[in-house]
């Protein structure tokens, strides 16, 4: 009778689930030791065990080259196929970057009134409802920017007037504070007036009925009296001609 097939699974009994490892573990490394020798085939092997024991064969001299080997030639092959993926797309990319200027050079052009040579007339009035809803965009921003403005001046106006009347109000109040000083110092302190006397009194002069003019030899003497009497009495006498 021939065996059975056995189901793939795992065995639970610990001892049976050991003795297997360790039988088929011979045989698998007897077979990669088998490959090696009737192939000529560089084989590396490598086994843990569920406690983490490690089981190798190398059919080289040094496992580490082994493994070099491996990793030069599957790593390599997937960098390079992941390169070259990535150069193609880079390329698409670039031709549809590429594609997008060149369809944006074109646009701006146009709405600067140039190369429209190939442009139809339908082209040509969609181009010009996008150059007045332009248009009706930059001056609501326009309309917007100067409201803005002007509602910033007078928000500056109000600040400034209500500065304005915070200043009056204290001067006003400073001016007040003032007078009520001055009265103050007035009560406490009379004023009295003194009339400012002058240096010297000057006396008018008077005039006399009897000053004669003329010449006359005859009174001379007479005047000459009169005159002495005059100075004494404050009189000046004038020059007789």
């Amino acid at each position: 009778m021939g065996r059975g097939k056995v189901e793939l699974k795992r065995i639970e009994n610990k001892i049976n689930r050991q003795v297997t490892f360790t039988k088929r573990r011979n045989g698998l490394l007897k077979k990669a030791y088998e490959l090696s020798v009737l192939c000529d085939a560089e084989v590396a092997l490598i086994i843990f065990s569920n406690r983490g024991k490690l089981f190798e064969f190398c059919s080289s001299s040094n496992m580490a080259k082994t493994i070099e080997k491996y990793q030069r030639f599957s790593f390599g092959a997937l960098e390079l196929n992941q390169s070259e993926k990535e150069t193609q797309n880079t390329y698409q990319e670039y031709l549809k970057l590429k594609a997008s200027v060149d369809e944006l050079q074109r646009s701006q052009r146009n709405l600067l009134g140039e190369d429209l040579g190939n442009l139809g007339t339908n082209e040509l009035q969609q181009l010009e409802n996008q150059l007045d809803s332009s248009l009706n965009h930059i001056r609501c921003r326009k309309t917007q920017f100067i409201l803005a403005q002007l509602s910033e001046l007078q928000r500056k106006e109000e600040l400034l007037l209500e500065t304005n009347n915070a200043l009056k109000r204290k001067l006003e109040e400073t001016t007040a504070a003032i007078r009520l000083s001055w009265k103050a110092v007035e009560q406490r302190v009379p004023y009295i007036f003194q009339p400012v006397q002058p240096y010297y009194s000057v006396e008018p002069l008077q005039y006399s009925s009897t000053m004669q003019f003329g010449y006359n030899p005859a009174e001379t003497d007479q005047a000459t009296a009169t005159s002495s009497t005059q100075n004494v009495n404050g009189f000046i006498p004038g020059w007789m001609v």
